[in-house]
């Protein structure tokens, strides 16, 4: 089987019912640039679409859809009916740059959490405008270089990978 070279997050395309509020948090509060913008064309593409570097070529993108139902708030972790999504981790560079983004969404009045440490990485979690839980990231490892299999009871494909 050929391997896939992935390259890290391109983009995560989410949704709001308000890209204002959306683009002040994200570009405002944490700093993200915004780099793209598109929509608002014809009959055939209504809606806006924005793009906000994360870094390295990848982006968190969102449609504004101002009727949608956004759900309400959730942890990152706990299970939720109706929700195909569940958070999404961007990597800073340092436990410095963690501790100030901690101390801007702190400041800003977001919901954030304290540092946590999982052991493979230390993270701070926060809610944006539209409920979406997102996590923040130092590796305390590379993965790619040195996976991390901790499941005491891994499903059937993952055994059958450490059998083989």
């Amino acid at each position: 089987m050929t391997a896939i070279n992935f390259a890290g997050l391109n983009h995560l395309a989410l949704v709001t019912d308000d890209m204002d509020k959306t683009v002040r948090f994200y570009r405002d509060v944490l700093g993200m640039p915004l780099v793209g913008t598109t929509g608002n064309r014809d009959e055939n593409y209504p809606h806006r679409h924005y793009f906000l570097s994360i870094g390295r070529g990848a982006s968190i993108a969102f449609f504004e859809w101002k009727d949608v139902e956004l759900p309400a708030r959730k942890d990152s972790g706990i299970p939720a009916s109706g929700i195909q999504f569940d958070h999404v981790s961007i990597s800073v560079d340092s436990d410095e740059d963690l501790e100030n983004l901690r101390k801007r969404l702190t400041d800003s009045g977001a919901d954030v959490s304290e540092v946590v440490d999982h052991g493979l990485l230390r993270s701070v979690y926060a809610t944006d405008p539209n409920g979406i839980s997102i996590e923040f990231s130092v590796p305390a490892r590379d993965l790619d270089a040195d996976p991390w299999f901790d499941d005491a009871d891994p499903v059937p494909a993952v055994r059958e990978t450490s059998a083989g």
